[in-house]
């Protein structure tokens, strides 16, 4: 609920707080007094239109703070947490300010905030009821939102089926069209791979081979270098036909032969010759591996040739598909499996085509259904709207419901237009609600059906003229709707009549004073003598006179005895 809302320097505002109680809030005061800046002051907080005029005339700015009590998982405190605003001890705290030049700023619990955030925030708070602020009736979507939730479960039974066929039928015809779109670049694109994935297997490219083909690509380019590097290594080591004498191993023997004749004399020196002995074995074998490695250099330039051309056709490969053979067999496996896709894309479609032959079915029988749905809602929308304006001093008026199905046109909630219409008058034709209706009518009918659809779902509810033209008992009738919509939802009316006021659970009077150049309002909350001296003033323009009085008192308890007597067209019935 809206706790509270402090206006400074708004109009003829200079410095008011107005507390505001669960149920019916009403708010009165003499003609001029700033009833109306209370309800711009309460536009403003909820983003409203902004303008230098609002600011009085000698302040730099005005500004309007408020104070909302709301569980934490309120939609409104959800778009404020991601707005960056906190909570304050459970209360989420609004503010906007306007300059004398104009410019406007805003603030969502306790952080700077875009103006756009309040309206959203707004919106999901509080609905407005003015000559100025009909949204609801309006906006031709919201006529049709108003009767879905009359309609309750029989309507949103079949408005949830149509929606989660609605969805898949989407879907698949998106699908569908994507396919049968992109058939030729899918053909183009099949042939591609296809090509590249039979060009990869005729290579047949290994894991590693490039590698391989490269190392050995060198040795034979440098076969005659390497050759002659290992001769003269092997003959360093085990000598030639005219060198053994001096050959590596030759030495080694000799220097063995010297220490083995000394050994026995001289443990060190045994161990020397032991080493000396390994060397001699280590030698032995590399040189029986560089022996080795002579007779496998192969020269056979038949090899060099396949060499060369098996490097070049993998290099094709490496130029298209990666840079390495393992990237090229990667691309392949990745190409195939796309390639399995495409391929299977006709199979798709027909199975697509035949999902969408179906649900084209299902959603004409949903819609359908919806449809037959809501025109049974409207009817009982409209005969009980006009039943309730029957008690707001509009008993000519009929208001119907209209819908009508749109053929074949699909959207997101149905294929239905819906419209409240009104005939103001009895016998008259019936037309939009927005142009049937004048401001103060308007604010009957949007009244009217807030009593029959329980307060929606917005907590707090503004009436502004909403007693426009009216007196006498048909006034006591729209104090007594009013007091049962608080009973479901808090609501705040700027009334002049004090049939209306006598039903409120809290009755705010703004007061005007006059120093001489500029006009200041406050706000007062009044109770007991006070309250009965301001429903006198309304009633009769006497607030002290013994009979003004006695005749506050008989209406407070013809109201007492209407409140507690159950009624005939009531929210409960």
């Amino acid at each position: 609920m809206l706790r509270e809302i402090r206006i400074r320097d708004l109009g003829v505002i200079d410095d008011a707080t107005l507390p505001f109680a669960p149920g019916l809030n009403v708010l009165t005061g003499e003609t001029g007094a700033g009833k109306t800046m209370v309800v711009q002051g309460l536009g403003l907080l909820l983003g409203g239109r902004a303008s230098a005029g609002l600011v009085r005339e000698g302040a730099a700015s005005c500004v309007v703070e408020g104070v909302l009590d709301l569980p934490a998982d309120h939609p409104a405190v959800v778009r404020a947490d991601e707005a960056g605003g906190e909570l304050d001890e459970g209360e989420l705290l609004l503010a906007r300010s306007v300059t004398e030049g104009g410019r406007s700023r805003a603030w969502v619990g306790g952080r700077n905030a875009p103006v756009g955030v309040l309206g959203e925030i707004g919106e999901r708070i509080v609905a407005v009821h003015g000559q100025a602020d009909q949204w609801r009736l309006q906006r031709p979507d919201q006529h049709r939102e108003v009767l879905d939730d009359f309609g309750a479960k029989a309507v949103r039974t079949c408005l949830e089926r149509y929606t989660a066929v609605h969805r898949e039928r989407l879907a698949v015809h998106k699908e569908l069209q994507e396919l049968r779109t992109h058939a030729r670049e899918r053909a183009m694109r099949l042939d591609q791979l296809t090509a590249s994935l039979e060009e990869i297997e005729a290579v047949d490219p290994q894991p590693g081979e490039d590698v391989a083909l490269a190392e050995e690509s060198m040795r034979l380019e440098h076969l005659d270098a390497l050759f002659a590097a290992a001769a003269g290594a092997h003959g360093a080591i085990s000598g030639t036909d005219d060198i053994d004498d001096r050959s590596a191993l030759a030495q080694l023997g000799t220097a063995s032969a010297a220490l083995a004749r000394a050994t026995d004399h001289d443990p060190a020196l045994g161990a020397l010759h032991t080493r000396l002995s390994e060397l001699s074995v280590l030698l032995t074998d590399l040189a029986a591996d560089l022996q080795g490695y002579l007779q496998n250099l192969d020269a056979d330039p038949a090899r060099v040739e396949q060499v060369q051309e098996r490097r070049a056709a993998i290099g094709t490969l490496l130029r298209k598909y990666g840079s390495t053979v393992e990237e090229v067999l990667a691309w392949s496996q990745q190409a195939a499996a796309e390639s399995s896709d495409l391929a299977g894309s006709d199979d798709r479609i027909a199975a697509l085509a035949a999902d969408a032959e179906r649900l084209d079915g299902e959603i004409a029988s949903a819609a359908t259904a919806l449809t037959n749905a809501r025109t049974k809602a409207a009817a009982r929308l409209g005969k009980e709207v006009t039943a309730e304006l029957a008690h707001l001093a509009m008993g000519s008026a009929k208001v119907e419901v209209v819908v009508e199905p749109r053929q074949g046109d699909y959207g997101a909630t149905g294929v239905d237009d819906v419209e409240i219409r009104l005939a103001a008058n009895k016998g008259g034709k019936a037309r939009s609600v927005t142009k049937a209706a004048s401001g103060g009518e308007l604010s009957r009918v949007m009244l009217a059906i807030e009593v029959v659809t329980a307060a929606g779902g917005v907590p707090t509810f503004v009436f502004d003229e909403v007693d426009a033209g009216v007196g006498g008992s048909a006034a006591l009738d729209i104090g007594a709707r009013l007091k049962a919509l608080a009973a479901h939802a808090q609501v705040l009316v700027v009334t002049h009549l004090g049939q209306v006021a006598a039903y409120a659970d809290r009755h705010l009077v703004v007061r005007k004073q006059h120093d001489g150049h500029i006009t200041v309002s406050d706000v007062a909350v009044v109770e007991g003598d006070e309250r009965r001296r301001e429903l006198a003033r309304m009633l009769g323009g006497v607030s002290d006179s013994d009979a003004a009085l006695a005749h506050v008192d008989e209406l407070l308890e013809q109201v007492a005895s209407a409140a507690s007597a159950p009624r005939a067209g009531s929210m409960d019935a």
